[in-house]
């Protein structure tokens, strides 16, 4: 594992370099949370509410859909 290694959010695999990160449409919208962290690929805890969503992985932290310009 490598320290540019990044990880799908949506299914926590690895991505290859140069590959392309298939989004299922609806987090391409906005509507889906990621439920790995994209530089770890850990499982994050996930609150899901009305207006957006919010993210933790335990070493990375937190994002906010907000702070993603997805809400």
């Amino acid at each position: 594992m490598g320290m540019d290694a990044r990880y799908n959010p949506f299914t926590g695999r690895q991505l290859e370099p140069g590959g392309a990160d298939r989004l299922p449409a609806a987090a391409a919208l906005g509507l889906e949370a990621p439920r790995y962290c994209a530089h770890c690929g850990r499982r994050m805890i996930v609150q899901v509410h009305p207006d957006g969503w919010w993210a933790k992985c335990s070493r990375h932290g937190v994002i906010d859909s907000a702070g993603t310009e997805l809400r």
